[in-house]
């Protein structure tokens, strides 16, 4: 997705996913940064503004009605965040 490694998709990156025929639509926010690390006890997720609005973004798809159950986007260095980070995967769980 990414056209240089480490750096966030363009603004025009669009991932679609379709999972039980509903096509969601996941975007990144021009100039979007976002990088996660792993601390051992505790993860942190760094981004600029952009990039919060983006995974803020990324969320709301998963949350929107209809949206089936084990619905995810692998975010990874250089396919959606910073050098460095360390993956990170959004999901929906409706199970308790």
């Amino acid at each position: 997705m990414a056209s240089e490694p480490g750096r966030a998709p363009s603004a025009t990156t669009h991932v679609r996913t379709v999972a039980d025929g509903v096509t969601r639509v996941f975007a990144w926010e021009e100039g979007a940064r976002i990088e996660v690390r792993n601390l051992g006890g505790e993860i942190v997720v760094e981004a600029n503004a952009a990039g919060l609005r983006t995974l803020a973004g990324h969320l709301l798809t998963l949350a929107r009605d209809g949206t089936p159950d084990g619905t995810h986007l692998h975010l990874e260095e250089g396919n959606g965040l910073e050098a460095g980070s360390v993956g990170l995967v959004l999901e929906r769980c409706d199970d308790a």
